[in-house]
């Protein structure tokens, strides 16, 4: 796509300033898709002008002195309350009677939005498309009220005496009284007549009707401060307030349609979340939830401190509650949960996240305690004394700084670029290819950051309670500003260490400045309010730079990267340049408010969007639009997260804040980091997954950030590390570090010359007949495993049971033993072997000899399963008495749950004819063990045909498996075992039938194969052949056929890459591994992505690339891996996903061709959009908020 596409496509447009008119007068529709009648139009001026009758008649009153103010705006009011009670009124019943009648009429379906037609002035119609009314009741109720309230306060907000008193001048009351009524018009029918869509819009759907209260709350909001004034008497400061409000209240309007203000959900997550970051020395949280919670919680101690009356207490108190609440404080519940099952003792959990236990329960109360005995002594001893200098102060402060250059210092030296990522750090390991040396050179870098771990975690908060606990503004603390102060001040020292230094390293070098000098207005604030100044100060300069830098980089790339070039970038530039002052302003204000800054179209048009939370979006955390490639982000998230655990303690990712954004990145996966929530010891992450690269703008952004962290990590001499400078320092992505990781790297490989090779084809059948015949030989082994681990305490008579099989091989048990076993066994009865077509209720369990069975069961040509069985197991326990289960013709099953069919006609499916099977005579004892169920020697193949193939079977290789086999008893000895059993004539004929049924009925015996039907077994898609079906009907033969047939291709992969298989005891060994390490199979099954979850080591695949023509093999290898991290711009990102917000949820612009989606490598555009929370963005994977501990 071009730089010209269109910013809105015409439909989108005609849609725009449809509605952007209604924003901005509050609701009234006067620009319809369609002819209506005059009366529509009228209706709404009449309406919206109401308000204004009301508090007009209520100020003339006044002004001619026939009421009092109150009186008068008590008149106004209750005129609008009962204005809006008729109204609400027709509106309820025009709903009820468009409900009861509806009108019938055909839709235009070429028509942009559905025609509405009107039958009279006041018709239900008309009432409806005016005043739809409300959802629900109690909001009805609450509207009108508050309609009426808002008239009679806004009238009496609005006497001209009061604004003429206030700027004493007629003329300027009088245009402020005019303009003034024109917001609180829009204000009253946007609450009681017609909601308008909102620019800031926060959440996608508005359930509880919380958007017509928006601009009426921000109007009561101007009125409570003017009330103030009029009942505090008169003070400069806010009289001085109030006139300012007043010229504000006129451009209500303006920040409306430009949605600056927030909407009320947004406002309070917003006004919380910075009350407790900045006023109670708080983290913004990663739910709102514990938002909520915790913002409770600090306001009561805040609010305790100012009722504690010794100073000594103050302090022990703000001291522990600080520690307290800097804490993870989710995982107590947990904590108590484990104590009241009795086990608090085990250890944490590690899988993601974790939780407390004894190390850390005693580590954190020797910190507190420690933390109460330092500053409970130092005030106790040390009192401040009356020169500052002479105090102990002025020693911790020399302290403090020396503490914070040393950890700044071993912070930066722990990424790839120093001093914001401008210039490359010539001591960061050079080698990324190989893990093993990365960590060696890493040792160094190790050593620092562990140092660094303790100055920050350890040293530096009791360095900066000595500070706090000697202060000597403690001694004047009972007033509401030191008491919030100090509450932060000894939080924050736990909460953000980090940031808490550099504040008190701030007020210590301002005080040691002036030595000992007072700075009246600024000593008389405090130590506690000084900091919190500085902390307010410092987090807007930084937001300040950080929107800068954004700005600039919109700006430039706008003309510098051809692909973004628009007509109008140009002029947009010289705009930008002459309005620079406006423009600077907009940041500034933007700082100000912590709201994004909005790039229009992601433009170089800037806007101040709405304040909203750190997070950005109202959902719950770990929403995302999951595919099968979810998987491999849910994998390695975990290794991932302990990655960054480490990295964070370290200071390898900087400091990172809540709301900071990180990009990793490792072969065709982008990671998409989020620090939702920090405290003493722990950090709460999202971890999202963006798509494999599916689309063209992904790709090209994907390119860029490839080339970015080449020329950190990777590049050579003189493009990049050879002059140390960053290259890409204008770019959204500054990398930090390089993090091992356990994560699957994805090799791919074209099978051209080892698939279309004859020989290769002809070296597959044979590995085929030899991999088949040891899976059969591993499935009775599995069985017999799998049977006796089902018999619970029959399971230890094992040993017994064999030696009376070696005594009589075709007796089994007695009629209560297979009882019980049946019993034991049903919760088994899912697997393999079980069926929907067996005898559910069995035949009466009496002892028949096998002539009395067979005679007595009905003659059937269908073969069946024969009974219930575990998945594979032999039928050593029988209800027939002495008879063997191999002597016994299959039952004819009851038929429940089978297809009815008529009477006289054959049943629907595949009909395999059936010969009286043979009774397997056995010569040793223990080849009941390795015995096939006898469903699977009925192949409806010519018996000369399977003669004939005899000749391929393996018998060398069978011989060698069985050698191979573990079935000797304590008592017994292995090689006669194995010699009884390779000397079993029945056994070896036994699997070479089913063998040779299967590698004929699968097609293998044929001469001429091709890679496409290699491809096609491979997938599952066998051709028809004469036994196929089968085949198919033996759901399990089918399946270990079919694995066999995927591990020999398997097999013939590797031998082309590596050499072919010299001897039978590597191709065992290399099907040993197989069945232990790999999932061979394909991407699109379950059982690919359950591997991947499980982390085998290896899976392997065939795919066919239908552009290419190709086959192509594909190779998934467990392995710990460099991973690469970079930061984000903070502000870039917020600004984006703030456009993004408006142009879906206001302008509706979902286009998928759209400007705003298009590749930017520079703000990586596309990346961000699919980043951000579903139902506006797509990332495939997200997770939970991972609480990971960084002590």
């Amino acid at each position: 796509m071009g730089p010209d596409v269109p910013l809105l496509n015409e439909y989108k447009q005609e849609f725009f300033w449809k509605r952007f008119p209604q924003t901005v007068l509050g609701g009234p529709r006067f620009k319809l898709g369609y002819c209506a009648p005059p009366y529509i139009y009228v209706n709404q001026i009449i309406l919206f002008l109401t308000p204004w009758v009301f508090g007009g008649i209520g100020t003339l009153l006044y002004q001619l002195q026939l009421l009092e103010d109150y009186y008068a705006a008590v008149l106004s009011g209750g005129l609008m309350l009962v204005a809006a009670v008729v109204i609400q009124a027709m509106a309820l019943c025009a709903m009820r009677r468009t409900v009861i009648v509806e009108r019938l009429h055909t839709p235009n379906i070429l028509a942009d939005e559905e025609e509405v037609e009107f039958a009279s002035c006041t018709g239900s119609e008309t009432v409806k498309f005016i005043v739809p009314g409300k959802k629900y009741v109690l909001n009805t109720v609450l509207h009108t009220v508050l309609a009426g309230a808002l008239c009679g306060l806004g009238t009496w907000y609005l006497l001209l005496n009061r604004l003429t008193a206030l700027y004493s001048s007629t003329g300027v009351a009088v245009l402020i009284f005019i303009l003034s009524w024109v917001t609180l018009c829009i204000g009253e029918y946007s609450l009681i007549i017609n909601t308008a869509t909102e620019t800031a819009t926060f959440q996608a759907q508005d359930t509880y009707e919380i958007t017509p209260l928006t601009r009426p709350l921000y109007i009561f909001a101007f009125i409570a401060v003017d009330l103030a004034q009029r009942f505090a008497g008169p003070l400069p400061e806010l009289q001085q307030t109030n006139q300012v409000l007043h010229v504000l209240f006129l451009f209500l309007p303006l920040l409306w349609a430009l949605g600056m203000l927030s909407p009320l959900d947004a406002l309070l997550l917003w006004g919380m979340e910075q009350v407790l970051v900045f006023g109670l020395g708080g983290s913004p949280m990663s739910t709102n939830l514990r938002l909520l919670g915790m913002f409770l919680v600090s306001v009561c101690v805040a609010v305790s401190v100012f009722f504690i009356p010794s100073t000594l207490g103050v302090v022990l108190f703000t001291v522990a509650m600080g520690f307290l609440l800097s804490l993870d404080l989710s995982q107590v519940g947990a904590l108590l949960k484990s104590c009241g099952t009795g086990g608090w003792c085990s250890e944490p959990s590690h899988v993601l996240g974790w939780r407390l236990g004894v190390k850390e329960l005693l580590l954190y109360l020797c910190l507190l305690l420690g933390a109460l005995t330092e500053a409970g002594l130092l005030h106790h001893f040390l009192p401040p004394p009356l020169n500052w200098m002479s105090g102990p102060q002025p020693m911790v402060s020399y302290l403090l700084i020396v503490l914070f250059a040393l950890s700044w210092a071993l912070r930066e030296l722990q990424g790839v670029y120093l001093l914001g990522g401008v210039f490359h750090n010539p001591l960061y390991p050079k080698e990324m290819s190989s893990v093993r040396v990365f960590k060696q050179q890493s040792k160094g870098l190790q050593l620092a950051g562990m140092v660094r771990r303790v100055l920050v975690n350890l040293v530096s908060p009791f360095a900066m309670i000595a500070f706090l606990a000697v202060d000597g503004s403690l001694q004047r603390l009972h007033t509401a500003s030191l008491c919030m102060g100090f509450t932060r001040a000894f939080r924050v020292v736990w909460q953000s260490t980090e940031d808490s230094l550099l504040q008190m390293v701030v007020v210590a070098i301002v005080r040691l400045a002036d030595r000992g000098m007072q700075l009246l207005w600024w000593d008389s604030l405090g130590t506690g309010v000084q900091l919190l100044l500085v902390s307010l100060i410092s987090d807007r300069l930084v937001q300040f730079a950080s929107k800068l830098k954004f700005a600039l980089t919109v700006l430039v790339t706008s003309w510098t990267e051809k692909k973004q070039r628009r007509q109008s970038a140009g002029t947009l530039l010289v705009l930008n340049g002459v309005l620079f002052p406006l423009l600077l302003a907009v940041l500034a204000l933007s700082a100000m408010l912590s709201a994004p800054l909005l790039p229009l179209f992601t433009l170089p048009v800037f806007l101040v969007g709405f304040p909203r939370p750190q997070r950005s979006w109202p959902g719950p955390v770990g929403t995302a639009c999951s595919c099968p490639d979810s998987v491999y982000y849910q994998q390695m998230s975990g290794s991932l997260a302990h990655a960054l655990r480490t990295a964070f303690s370290r200071g390898a990712l900087g400091s990172p804040t809540p709301g900071s954004h990180f990009l990793g990145r490792f072969q065709d996966r982008v990671v998409w980091i989020l620090v939702l929530e920090r405290g003493f010891g722990y950090c709460s992450l999202n971890i999202k997954g963006l798509e494999l690269q599916e689309t063209s703008c992904h790709t090209a952004e994907a390119r860029r950030v490839d080339e970015v962290f080449e020329a950190a990590f990777e590049s050579p001499e003189g493009l990049g590390r050879g002059t140390c400078l960053n290259l890409h320092w204008g770019n959204i992505l500054t990398p930090c570090a390089a993090l091992p990781v356990r994560v699957y790297s994805d090799a791919r490989s074209v099978l051209t010359g080892i698939i279309d090779s004859h020989d290769s084809l002809r070296q597959l059948k044979e590995d085929f007949l030899k991999v088949l015949v040891w899976v059969l030989l591993q499935y009775c082994i599995k069985r017999r495993k799998l049977f006796n681990g089902s018999m619970g305490e029959e399971g230890r008579k094992s040993q017994s049971m064999r030696t009376q099989l070696c005594t009589e091989v075709n007796v089994v048990t007695s009629k209560a033993s297979s009882l019980k076993l049946r019993r034991e066994s049903s919760s088994l009865n899912s697997l393999g072997d079980w069926s929907d077509e067996d005898d559910l209720f069995g035949p009466q369990p009496t002892r028949r000899t096998a002539a009395q069975v067979n005679a007595g069961a009905q003659d059937s040509r269908t073969v069946f399963p024969t009974g219930p069985s575990l998945p594979g197991s032999v039928e050593i326990d029988s209800l027939f008495g002495d008879v063997a289960l191999s002597a016994l013709r299959p039952l004819q099953p009851l038929g429940l749950g089978l297809p009815a069919t008529d009477k006289g006609r054959e049943p629907d499916g595949p009909h395999f004819p059936v010969c009286s099977l043979p009774r397997l005579n056995f010569s040793s004892c223990h080849s009941e063990l390795l015995n096939l169920p006898s469903g699977w020697r009925t192949a409806p193949l010519p018996p000369p045909r399977i003669q004939q193939a005899r000749q391929f079977f393996p018998e060398e290789w069978f011989r060698f498996a069985l050698g191979r086999l573990e079935l000797a008893g304590h008592s017994e000895h292995p090689e006669e075992v194995v010699e009884a059993l390779r000397e079993d004539e029945a056994l070896r004929d036994l699997h070479a039938q089913v063998v040779l049924s299967s590698f004929i009925s699968l097609g293998a015996e044929s001469t001429v194969t091709s890679p496409s039907y290699v491809h096609r077994v491979y997938c599952g898609d066998v051709p028809w052949t004469e036994g196929l079906d089968w085949l198919m009907a033996n759901t399990e033969l089918f399946q270990l056929t079919l694995k066999a047939f995927r591990y020999s291709f398997k097999l013939l992969f590797d031998q082309a890459s590596l050499g072919a298989v010299e001897s039978p005891n590597e191709l065992l060994s290399t099907l040993e591994e197989y069945e232990r390490d790999w999932y061979i199979g394909l991407v699109s099954e379950r059982g690919w992505q359950e591997a991947v979850l499980q982390e085998k080591p290896y899976l392997f695949s065939l795919g066919h690339d239908l552009t290419m023509g190709t086959y192509t093999g594909r190779v998934l290898t467990l392995q710990e891996m460099l991973v690469q991290v970079g930061r984000l711009n903070k502000e870039g990102v917020r600004g984006q996903w703030a456009n993004l917000s408006w142009e879906l949820l206001y302008a509706t612009n979902d286009d998928e061709e759209r400007y705003s989606i298009q590749a930017h490598p520079v703000l990586l555009r596309n990346l961000t959009v699919q980043a951000a929370d579903p139902p506006l963005g797509y990332p495939i994977y997200s997770s939970t908020p991972l609480h990971l501990p960084c002590l």
